[in-house]
């Protein structure tokens, strides 16, 4: 998850940094969240074929993990993923 979500900022935000968060918001999950100076929002793209070699990333977000979103901020905005702990 946080390789898909560092490479869509490093691409869409082409800034000179952004920041990686990891935290814990509950007991069973796991936030990620990259911090980019871009106000640009992700777009899922549900309709790509599977054909295409660039723009799955937010697809393979969504699909596997519990929930993702955004928050934006005046200066930047951050794009997490939440992942849930899997007891065995």
């Amino acid at each position: 998850m946080i390789t898909e979500l560092v490479s869509n900022a490093v691409d869409h935000s082409r800034l000179p940094s952004i920041r990686v968060i990891v935290s814990r918001p509950s007991a069973n999950r796991v936030r990620l969240g990259v911090v980019d100076r871009s106000r640009t929002l992700p777009i899922l793209d549900a309709a790509l074929s599977g054909d295409e070699l660039r723009g799955r990333g937010l697809i393979l977000v969504d699909t596997l993990t519990e929930e993702w979103g955004t928050e934006l901020y005046r200066w930047g905005k951050q794009v997490w993923a939440e992942l849930k702990e899997v007891s065995a």
